[in-house]
């Protein structure tokens, strides 16, 4: 039934069948000055080990793309000297190391400045200005792991809330994520709404597809009081199969939106911050807040704390338990969303970009201690920083093996999380 229905809300809105696979990864951007190309200009990718990777140069649109062979952190230099006369690299890093998750096709910004600003082409010969410094790496190490914390913590949240009123731990949850960013894809791209309308609207259909999942799916099977285990593995069952009504109507490769892909970063102290980033961390901010506020000041949130405790002595004392639970499912629902949408911006869409999470959302729930929503958060913040700190040491693709084994060493000697209570057994 939830899959009928995802599929007959993609299919209202167009999206066109296909069977294409990930088209790989890729590092991309689009040079400009003063608004208009810069062509002709030679872009250098290596390797961690200084292999080179590939090159390329930027063409009459200024644009220009290098495939690189998988998932990882990559060296990109710029060669000034093929720069017009009198332009250059205002921010003085002609020289990036951008991490390419899995499927993505990674955005590099070179802001240039100086010259008349035209597409035209030339040597200057200049001299480099010097390469990043190692504290300007730990700067942009820091920001990407705060960053990518929030992201993780709108869902990290919501699925906290469904398991401490619930008990279901849902590995569907990572498909909710998807079906948000998807959902600003189609109205964005497809339709063609401001991208900042089309978020709105699919956090909106991310909450109603959360009520509608529990209404419809999950609260049913509550009623025939079907055990946990098994509702577990249904999960997995709906997360395969949703995964894959994705990867039918969406297709495999990564599309980016048409709003907000290529922007100069801008100068904060030690960080290079692009300025859509900036906007989406204060909207999670501001989600987090409130949505945390809310659960400890509102009679709502007191009910729902209620319910997650003890549901029987909730029900007892005359608090609807699936109004409760229903409304934890919507908020679910509309926070996964939140955070599909911010991480399509972060790296673009595509039809796994949720499931690629779930396992750090899993580690951020389980470290902060399962059903707290306060535990959620600084779960998210621990694997966040943990994740973008452990690539100043370790290869990129082994951030999440070093994010999980932190997890385990900190379980170790506290296994009811971080703010997780104790409980005896037996």
């Amino acid at each position: 039934m939830l899959t009928a229905f995802l599929a007959c809300v993609m299919l209202s809105f167009g999206f066109g069948a296909t069977s294409a696979w990930a088209a790989g990864e890729t590092l991309q951007g689009t040079l400009t000055n003063n608004g208009a190309p810069v062509a002709d200009v030679k872009i250098k990718a290596f390797s961690q080990d200084g292999a080179s990777v590939g090159e390329a140069t930027s063409d009459a649109q200024g644009k220009w793309s290098i495939p690189v062979p998988g998932p990882g952190t990559y060296k990109v230099d710029l060669d000034q000297s093929t720069l017009p006369s009198g332009v250059t690299v205002t921010n003085g890093r002609p020289s990036l190391t951008p991490a390419v998750a899995e499927g993505q096709q990674r955005n590099v910004l070179f802001p240039l400045g100086g010259g008349a600003g035209g597409a035209t082409t030339g040597n200057s010969n200049q001299p480099a200005p010097s390469a990043p410094s190692e504290w300007n790496r730990v700067a942009d190490l820091f920001y990407a792991g705060i960053h990518f914390s929030l992201i993780i913590a709108l869902a990290a949240l919501g699925i906290s809330l469904i398991f401490g009123t619930t008990g279901l731990t849902n590995f569907a949850h990572g498909e909710l994520v998807t079906f948000g960013a998807l959902m600003a894809f189609l109205f964005n791209v497809t339709i063609g709404l401001p991208l900042v309308l089309s978020g709105l609207i699919a956090v909106a259909i991310g909450a109603a597809t959360g009520w509608f999942q529990d209404r419809a799916f999950w609260g049913w099977l509550r009623k025939r009081r079907t055990n946990l285990v098994t509702t577990m593995i249904i999960s997995i069952g709906v997360s395969l199969a949703v995964r894959y009504i994705f990867l039918y109507f969406f297709g495999g490769d990564s599309r980016a939106y048409s709003e907000y892909n290529a922007q100069p970063g801008v100068e904060i102290g030690p960080f290079t911050i692009a300025p859509k980033n900036l906007v989406t961390d204060a909207i999670a901010i501001v989600v987090l807040v409130a949505v945390s506020m809310a659960l400890v000041m509102t009679r709502l949130g007191k009910a729902t704390r209620a319910v997650a405790d003890n549901p029987a002595l909730a029900a007892a004392s005359g608090i609807n338990v699936d109004r409760i639970i229903r409304l934890v499912w919507t908020l679910g629902g509309g926070l996964a969303a939140l955070s599909g949408v911010i991480l399509a911006v972060y790296q673009n869409v595509s039809y796994q970009m949720g499931f690629q999470i779930l396992l750090l959302i899993f580690a951020a729930v389980t470290l902060g201690g399962f059903g707290t929503a306060w535990g959620a958060l600084l779960g998210s913040l621990v694997i966040g920083l943990f994740i973008q700190f452990s690539t100043y040491w370790i290869p990129s693709e082994l951030k999440t093996v070093s994010a999980l084994a932190a997890l385990i060493v900190i379980l170790l000697f506290r296994p009811q999380g971080i703010l997780g209570r104790r409980q005896r057994i037996g």
